[in-house]
């Protein structure tokens, strides 16, 4: 049995909360079948989660989490650790570990891996180490369908993450703007300062809380 896997993240560049990465293989046939029950005429077509509605997204996210022929793994890598890491690092260690747990699925099945332009498994030597493949391609998440249903779970994980933290620190609105660097976040910085779940390095590179 043959699979793709696709790999994306959300959160890069977010002032506050994890960012996250879904690691989703998508069975071959039912890939290349196109119109198939994969992807139902009644949601439209399938696109990067960027360019989907909130709803939309939602819809899609119900749908390919409980399809037979999609399986996925989700990590999280948190403020904290972004900060020891820096962002790019932190965006990888979480590729790696949706992948390791995806894998546990896949063990014995041939699967080629897609990741999103920025992301790795790790370095060049780590690679080699753990014998992990993939390939990082710039846009993938708009030309391979793995890829648009990693981003789409990525997304719906973290939103909805962040939903819940938005309930524990309602004076910062995490529910409305993710953790994005939005007016209205900014200006809940600036009136109760920072909490544990944002990003500190990124919010002293952007000198808001100085504004």
């Amino acid at each position: 049995m043959r699979w793709v896997v696709g790999i994306d993240e959300v959160g890069r560049g977010a002032l506050a909360g994890p960012v996250v990465v879904a690691a989703a293989a998508v069975m071959r046939p039912a890939e290349a079948a196109g119109a198939s029950t994969l992807t139902p005429r009644r949601l439209g077509p399938l696109k990067d989660s960027k360019k989907l509605t909130p709803a939309r997204r939602a819809q899609w996210f119900a749908h390919i989490t409980a399809h037979p022929c999609v399986a996925f793994a989700v990590a999280r890598v948190y403020p904290r650790g972004i900060e020891r890491l820096n962002i790019s690092a932190a965006a990888n260690l979480a590729a790696r570990r949706a992948y390791r747990r995806l894998a546990r699925a896949l063990v014995g099945a041939e699967h080629a891996i897609f990741l999103d332009g920025g992301l790795y498994l790790g370095t060049k030597r780590e690679r080699r180490r753990d014998g992990f493949g993939g390939k990082t391609v710039v846009k993938a998440d708009e030309k391979i369908a793995a890829v648009k249903i990693a981003s789409i779970i990525a997304k719906v994980s973290r939103d909805r993450y962040m939903e819940k933290l938005g309930k524990r620190h309602p004076e910062y609105g995490f529910e409305v703007h993710k953790g994005y660097g939005t007016r209205a976040h900014q200006a809940a910085l600036r009136r109760h300062g920072p909490s544990a779940r944002h990003r500190l390095t990124f919010l002293e590179k952007s000198s808001i809380l100085s504004k």
